[in-house]
Parts: C-alpha cells; sequence; structure tokens
C-alpha cells in the first residue's frame, strides 16, 4: 500500500510563462519562449513534494482536458466539474522582473461537486500521511469547503495545511488542529491587524492558538516567515537575496512543511519547528531560482540551509 500526500487545487489553472529580454507596456512584442503546464497552487505543491521524494495524488476540481494532461505528469483524482480551466500568465523578463496576469475561474456547473470531493477525499485519507488545500475556490464553491476537508483529515488523525484566503480563510481558521499559511495580506483579513514588527505579529494570532489553530506560517516574501504555535515562535530568513520568479514559492513552502509534519512522530508540539522552518525557507528561496512554478533548485536549496537564520520570539502558553 502507497501512502501517500494529497493536495487539493480547486481552482486550477494553466500555467502560460512568456521569457523576453524586457516588457514593453503599449508596444507589440513577439515572444521568444513560451511554457505552458497544468497549474494552480495544490498542483505545484505535488509537483515540489514529487521532487523532494514523496508520493502525491492531486484532487480537486477540473475539466476532463485537464485532467487527462495533469495525469500525465502525476497521480490525480480530479472531479470533473469546471466548464473550462482558467489561464495564469507570468512575464518574465531577463532582470529578473516577473508580471502575473490571473483569469478568474469558472463556476462549477454540477452541485454535487463538492459533496463528491468531499468523498473522495475522505476515501484516502486513511493511506494519506497529509494533506495541503491551497488557492482561490471558483465560482459556486461554498467558501466552508476548505475547511470542511481540513476537518475530515483532523478527524482521520491527517496533518492539514490550508492555504487559501478571504472567507475560506477565516472558516479554516475555526478548524481544531489545521495548520495555516497566510501571507501578510490575507493575515490581514483574518485578524485585521498589519503588523510591522513581528513579535507583533505572534501577539495578533494568539487568539487563533488559543482557539485550536495548532500553528500559523506567515509567509513574508522576502522577509521569509514567522511560525508560531502555542508557547513559541520564530522569524526565520534567508541572508541571501535570490531573485527570479517568486509566484510558486509560496507553494514549495507548503510542500515541504507538509513533509516535515507528515514525518513521524506526528503533532506540531512534537517537532523540531526552527529545523522545519529553516527547511520551509530554503526550499521557497530555491522556487524563486527557478523560471517556473513548481520546480525548485535543489543545489541552491541545500547550500542555502545552513545559511538559514533562526530567531526566537516570546510568545506565552494557554
Amino acid at each position: 500500500m502507497v501512502v501517500v500526500i494529497l493536495t487539493v487545487t480547486m481552482n486550477p489553472a494553466y500555467d502560460l510563462t512568456y521569457r523576453l529580454d524586457r516588457f514593453e507596456y503599449g508596444a507589440v512584442q513577439r515572444i521568444p519562449a513560451v511554457e505552458q503546464r497544468v497549474g494552480g497552487k495544490g498542483i505545484n505543491v505535488a509537483r515540489v513534494l514529487r521532487a523532494l521524494g514523496h508520493d502525491t495524488v492531486a484532487m480537486g476540481f477540473a475539466d476532463t482536458a485537464f485532467g487527462r494532461e495533469a495525469a500525465r505528469e502525476m497521480p490525480v483524482d480530479f472531479v470533473e466539474a469546471l466548464p473550462r480551466v482558467r489561464r495564469t500568465v507570468v512575464l518574465s523578463e531577463a532582470d529578473g522582473t516577473t508580471t502575473g496576469l490571473w483569469e478568474p475561474g469558472a463556476a462549477l456547473h454540477d452541485p454535487r461537486a463538492a459533496d463528491q470531493l468531499k468523498q473522495r477525499v475522505a476515501e484516502r485519507l486513511p493511506r494519506a500521511r497529509g494533506l495541503v488545500v491551497s488557492g482561490s475556490l471558483p465560482g459556486g464553491v461554498d467558501p466552508a469547503l476548505p475547511a470542511e476537508l481540513a476537518e475530515l483529515a483532523v478527524r482521520a488523525d491527517v496533518p492539514v495545511i490550508c492555504d487559501v484566503d478571504g472567507e475560506a480563510l477565516r472558516a479554516a481558521a475555526k478548524v481544531w488542529g489545521v495548520v495555516l499559511m497566510p501571507n501578510d495580506d490575507e493575515l490581514f483579513t483574518l485578524t485585521g491587524v498589519r503588523p510591522d514588527d513581528p513579535s507583533e505579529l505572534v501577539e495578533s494570532v494568539q487568539h487563533l492558538l488559543k482557539s485550536g489553530v495548532a500553528a500559523i506560517v506567515a509567509t513574508r516574501g522576502r522577509d521569509g516567515l514567522v511560525g508560531v504555535i502555542r508557547g513559541a515562535g520564530w522569524v526565520v530568513g534567508t541572508t541571501e537575496q535570490i531573485t527570479g520568479n517568486p509566484t510558486g514559492a509560496g507553494d514549495a513552502a507548503a510542500a515541504a512543511l507538509i513533509a516535515g509534519l507528515a514525518a513521524p512522530p506526528r503533532g506540531a508540539s512534537e517537532l523540531d519547528w526552527p529545523a522545519l522552518l529553516t527547511d520551509v525557507v530554503a526550499t521557497s528561496a530555491a522556487a524563486v531560482a527557478r523560471p517556473v512554478a513548481g520546480e525548485i533548485d535543489d543545489t541552491l536549496r541545500t547550500r542555502l540551509t545552513p545559511t538559514i537564520r533562526v530567531m526566537p520570539l516570546h510568545t506565552w502558553l494557554y
């Protein structure tokens, strides 16, 4: 029996990367190099996990064509309920500047699709080591669905990360035992506080930990991350500025985090959090160095790991 890590992408996309020397606004330009692949946050998490040596199954919503194309690359189990799959376009310039153009997703055409997804995830959880629910939601999806999937994982004693935003993030924050991965804007949506100082960030999430959230790993771009559990917190960052495409950095971070959570012993309080968060930052930075989301520069990841800075923060235990 193969034990896997599950990823859920509810609003997948065809990722297009246009490479050009310099983008000129308002001008007609020929694109010398174009890359297209199936994508979406959970798909990219699965790619990085597979690069790290983990078995995965990518789940979520799709249409038939997307599901078939994704299946050529990795094991998938999509509910084919989308009338079409959106596109995301990244303009990647030679100096490292990137511009992203994100299409909205189509609405689900089958009202039974959410229940079908929950059933499929529930059936796979007994053979799973972890679950990551990430990304935006297409139209017609209840924002509570990511939280409902997280609850299924918690009941099955499977570590679960929710990397979602808006109302979906608020609902997920009410799930006992969930791990949340907000960025600065998403954290503001959740707490109403936009802290400039990491210590203020730690204070702003204490009520979430008190209510049952297992951990919050707040990603902060070039500033690394702040990780908080009950009774402890850390600021983690790299001393080296990595240039490139930051689009998949958060997905690589989620992959490294769920890989650590899935390794025994389970339980947020039993983990070596400084070591795990060091790997999360190194893996995220290694993704920035790659031109397309879902890939990491493993040589860079190895080189960066011993240079990552971890600073403990004062917090308290309720």
